[in-house]
């Protein structure tokens, strides 16, 4: 990408002040032809964790965006708890003002929500890290207040080793869907 599209991309097709690019931006190759600087940006807006970004870009350059996808799986697969503590970091409560563009679209369902649920969810996503250390993560995208706190409700029984297990499995899911929207040109 010449520093022209990438100063146009600055400009005009950022999501949030972190300067991560919207939807339809890019394709694989423009990505492969980022700096390692910019590459590593842009995969800290799909997940907080440097060590993931890190394996992730050790991966490329990547000849589709598919290949990105599965890279990106298997580092998050592999990633080891301190990564996957830095990635929870990156996500606010389910119910809590978002503070990313990303995490606000993802939630979108649950900012309509009645004051009673988001009190429940709260208190109940209160209960689960004082269960499990770490904020209750969920694929929240297109997903209402009530189901998040029904999944929820039934994730408080799991024992903490099935509980990371689907941590795992739901932060795979939001960064699959943040890879998509980043390489939309290739996966409308």
């Amino acid at each position: 990408m010449t520093g022209d599209r990438l100063t146009a991309l600055s400009n005009h097709d950022m999501d949030d002040h972190n300067g991560v690019v919207m939807a339809g931006s890019l394709d694989v190759e423009e990505f492969n032809r980022l700096s390692e600087q910019e590459r590593m940006r842009l995969l800290s807006g799909v997940c907080a964790s440097p060590v993931w970004a890190r394996r992730v870009l050790e991966g490329g350059p990547f000849p589709d965006a598919d290949a990105l996808f599965d890279r990106a799986d298997q580092v998050l697969a592999d990633l080891p708890d301190t990564g996957l503590a830095a990635a929870l970091d990156g996500h606010p409560r389910i119910g809590a003002d978002p503070d990313n563009p990303a995490s606000e679209r993802e939630q979108t369902l649950v900012a309509g929500a009645g004051d009673a649920v988001k009190a429940e969810l709260a208190a109940e996503g209160g209960r689960y890290e004082d269960k499990f250390g770490y904020v209750y993560l969920v694929c929240a995208s297109g997903r209402t207040a009530e189901e998040l706190l029904a999944i929820l409700t039934g994730r408080l029984d799991n024992d903490p080793e099935t509980e990371r297990r689907v941590v795992r499995s739901e932060l795979a899911k939001i960064n699959r869907l943040r890879l998509q929207r980043l390489m939309s040109k290739e996966n409308p």
